[in-house]
């Protein structure tokens, strides 16, 4: 590089890598008085340069105490703090915010010294150690060229580091502008860019590269920023140069990058082990050419109390191998296999991290822990380990296991900014490590509650597929009020079902499942949906009268909403109605989304007396219906109708999986928070083909009965069900015989096949038959009872126009059909 141009130096576009921008610095004298300030200070501390200009340093960095030179203050620093140190400054309001302190020397034409402090803010940093990794600490431990220039850009002080930036020697410098001293169109746009500042623009940085003559033929990378300081009355004083290197930062932040794409992957599980071996994969060839992650034995379980970082009480804790990843097939580095006990010797640094709690870094590996152990002596020659570094798992202040980095085949050894980086990504594993458990231990908690209060499987029969999700918002107070079905019903028929108990806790919990057993029970009586509510509703308001007369108990809000939906595969017709609950969603098999308009009814105990209204849809086959609650589409800071907006977009693509579509759907708004339970019950309808349904009309005289049994015989031939010819027979007769003497019209009878045979005989009568016991002397009423004995189950449900009689009966697994149920 020449000493009168730049011809080395190329100017880059704007950025901001190491966060210059938001650094404060303050320019010193040689007694700590504060001679120039920026902007930056400002925000920082809140003291505009009126208040600070002229005045001691320890106005607002108690660190430098009654120190009467800067020297002394850097001494200070030194000894307690390390370099750069860690300190705090006082602002206006009186607040103390922590900060990093650095401290650069510089020299002036004539001898006389300043001193630059900048201060970067720690505590205002990103909680994610990925995210904050290449702000503050990185600008702290980056070599720094400083020059400071008059409002004439003429440099009045500068520091040695700022020579090996671009290849100006100091006494080349000192009193000269930039294109005094190296002029050319790059020191004329350096130049624009300082003008700009002293204008009172904002903070600029630029990046730039250059050769370096200590380096040749190696290319550097520079970010520089431009300060405007102020004087005691707010004048322009000067501007503040600031020089980094930033080469390394730039391969630190494609590793961030890399680490930061990649660890998303890591909170897809809340299986602990699975999200360890995620891990050891994620690193492997990233950080290391072998990976191990050692976990304390109860973590995947969620059992156990806590391990507190560093020197625990009972001893180094029991380690298991929980994941590991080596760049060569079969990991040879290690002899261990997933959830096997890892051995720590007393001497190694394992041992050393598991008692304090710190990370360990060792360039180059020391082996003497492990003599006396030839089989691990071996490995290590065998696979080559030379650089180590292990990284304690910690949150919260819990100790969770280790995780061991070794290079094997890369020679290059591991240095700091490599431990920082695995410290980064294990700081993230570690909260999905810490979800992981918590879910293991919440699960473990709740499971036998839920298993009572929740459908344990979802049986849709030849009526629909089914799948749900049931995530409670806060499992701090407890099971919610959510609950949903799916009930079968006669007929290949199914009822869907879902509902929200106000409120949390066992309060909540109890009313629930007094709902859910009532609806199964009103369901088995084969009401239609506006019944079966108002049924609901009049047992919530017992529920409410039962709390209020007991005076001992706690008073909860007792109130719900329900959807009641009963679906029939034969007709494919879906009749629902609801109480104050949200309305379902439909997707046809083409993708279109449509929200039926239901009448809402009021919600359950609410006491109105409104009657329930219900509603018939035909849905085709392959048809989507959604059944959720609140939680699922409302958030604290979301609208309701966003939400079904946004649950209808999820689930039109009929393509995917129930399964697929109820984690796409609890998953749609990442990042915020239910303010509910979320319940959602997805159903795909199904239909039964005409082969497995046959239907006749009857007329109601005494052929009926004869041309019933007829036509009965001939289907269960085609069916190959003949082994029930002779119980179906008999079934049929005594139905439609009851028909024809209680009923006036038109007989209708329907067999169908669908896992089961059932028979159904629908007239226009509304008495719904009961069985009773025949004394001896009578010549009939024994028809009921020799149904029931003869089949699986029978029963009979009311229509608007009269009543059905049903029969099952089981198929014989030994039965020849010829038309097997579709599933």
């Amino acid at each position: 590089m020449t000493t009168d141009s730049l011809p080395q130096v190329t100017l880059g576009n704007e950025f901001d890598g190491l966060a210059i921008s938001d650094t404060a610095f303050a320019l010193l004298d040689e007694l700590g008085t504060v001679v120039g300030w920026t902007q930056a200070a400002e925000r920082l501390v809140g003291h505009g340069a009126g208040d600070i200009v002229g005045r001691s340093a320890a106005l607002v960095v108690p660190s430098f105490g009654a120190a009467a030179t800067t020297d002394a203050v850097v001494e200070h620093l030194l000894a307690e703090n390390g370099w750069p140190g860690a300190s705090a400054v006082r602002r206006h309001d009186g607040n103390l915010v922590d900060v990093s302190l650095r401290i650069t020397a510089l020299r002036g034409q004539d001898g006389p010294t300043r001193w630059l402090a900048s201060l970067t803010d720690t505590g205002g940093l990103s909680g994610d150690v990925l995210s904050g990794l290449m702000r503050g600490p990185l600008l702290a431990r980056a070599p720094i060229g400083v020059v400071i220039r008059d409002p004439h850009l003429r440099c009045m002080f500068t520091n040695d580091v700022m020579e090996q930036h671009d290849g100006i020697p100091a006494d080349r410098r000192l009193g000269r502008r930039l294109t005094e001293s190296a002029p050319g169109a790059t020191a004329e746009a350096i130049e624009a860019l300082m003008q700009q500042a002293l204008q009172g623009g904002a903070t600029k940085v630029h990046e730039y590269r250059a050769w370096l003559p200590t380096f040749p033929g190696r290319e550097h990378s520079f970010g520089g920023a431009y300060h405007c300081l102020q004087g005691a009355d707010g004048e322009i004083v000067g501007v503040c140069v600031i020089s980094a290197d930033v080469t390394e930062s730039r391969r630190m932040r494609e590793d961030v990058a890399a680490i930061s794409e990649a660890s998303t992957r890591l909170g897809e599980s809340l299986d602990v082990m699975q999200t360890s071996q995620s891990l050891a994969d994620l690193a492997v060839p990233l950080l290391a050419d072998y990976v191990a992650v050692d976990l304390e034995q109860s973590v995947p379980f969620g059992e156990g109390p806590a391990v507190h970082s560093g020197a625990p009480a009972h001893g180094v804790p029991v380690l298991r191998r929980a994941g590991q990843a080596s760049i060569h097939p079969g990991v040879p580095e290690s002899s261990l296999t997933q959830g096997e006990p890892v051995s720590v010797p007393s001497a190694s640094p394992l041992a050393v991290v598991l008692r304090t709690g710190e990370p360990h870094l060792e360039q180059h590996l020391d082996r003497p822990w492990v003599d006396g152990r030839p089989a691990i002596a071996r490995r290590f020659r065998e696979t080559g380990m030379h650089s180590l570094m292990i990284v304690p798992v910690r949150v919260r202040g819990a100790l969770l296991g280790v995780v061991l980095f070794v290079r094997t085949d890369n020679a290059e050894p591991f240095h700091e900014t490599d431990l920082l980086l695995a410290e980064a990504l294990v700081s993230r594993a570690a909260r999905s490590l810490d979800n992981a458990r918590q879910y293991a231990r919440e699960q473990s908690a709740a499971l036998t509650l839920q298993r009572t209060l929740l459908p344990r499987r979802l049986t849709g029969g030849t009526a629909v597929e089914a799948a749900s999700r049931y995530l409670p918002a806060d499992m701090d107070h407890g099971v919610g009020g959510d609950w949903f079905d799916v009930i079968p019903l006669a007929g290949a028929r199914v009822a869907l079902v879902v509902g929200d108990v106000v409120g949390h806790g066992l309060h909540a919990a109890a009313t629930m499942g007094t709902l859910r057993t009532a609806v199964r029970t009103l369901a088995d009586m084969d009401l239609p949906p506006d019944e079966v509510l108002a049924h609901l509703d009049n047992t919530v308001q017992r529920l409410a009268e039962a709390d209020g007369d007991d005076m001992g108990s706690i008073p909860g809000a007792v109130g719900a909403t329900c959807l009641y939906a009963v679906y029939d595969p034969a007709t494919r017709v879906c009749t629902m109605a609801r109480a104050g609950h949200l309305p379902p969603v439909i997707v046809d098999p083409q993708g279109h989304v449509t929200f039926p308009d239901l009448p809402p009814g009021a919600p359950l105990g609410v006491g109105l007396g409104d009657p329930f209204e219900t509603v018939e849809l035909e849905l085709p086959e392959g048809s989507l219906l959604a059944l959720y609650t609140d939680g699922l589409i409302e958030t604290r800071d979301g609208d309701i109708e966003d939400g079904m907006r946004r649950l209808g977009t999820v689930l039109a693509e009929p393509g995917r999986s129930l399964e697929e579509l109820c984690t796409r759907a609890t998953d749609a708004v990442p990042g915020q928070a239910s303010c509910d339970d979320t319940t959602l019950l997805l159903v795909r309808t199904l239909s039964l083909s005409a082969g497995q349904v046959a239907c006749w009309t009857l007329p109601n005289d005494e052929t009926a009965a004869r041309s019933a049994r007829e036509m009965t015989v001939r289907q269960l031939t085609v069916w190959g069900l003949d082994s029930l010819g002779d119980s179906t027979r008999l079934i049929v007769s005594e139905l439609v015989t009851n028909a024809v003497r209680h009923s006036s019209g038109p007989i209708r009878l329907c067999l169908k096949q669908h896992g089961v045979l059932t028979c159904e005989v629908s007239d226009s009568d509304t008495c719904s038959p009961r069985p009773r016991r025949a004394r001896s002397t009578d010549e009939n009423g024994r028809g009921l009872l020799l149904v029931a004995q003869m089949s699986r189950r029978w029963g009979s449900r009311l229509m608007s126009e009269g009543k059905v009689v049903w029969v099952e009966q089981g198929i014989p697994t030994t039965s020849g059909s010829r038309t097997s149920p579709r599933f």
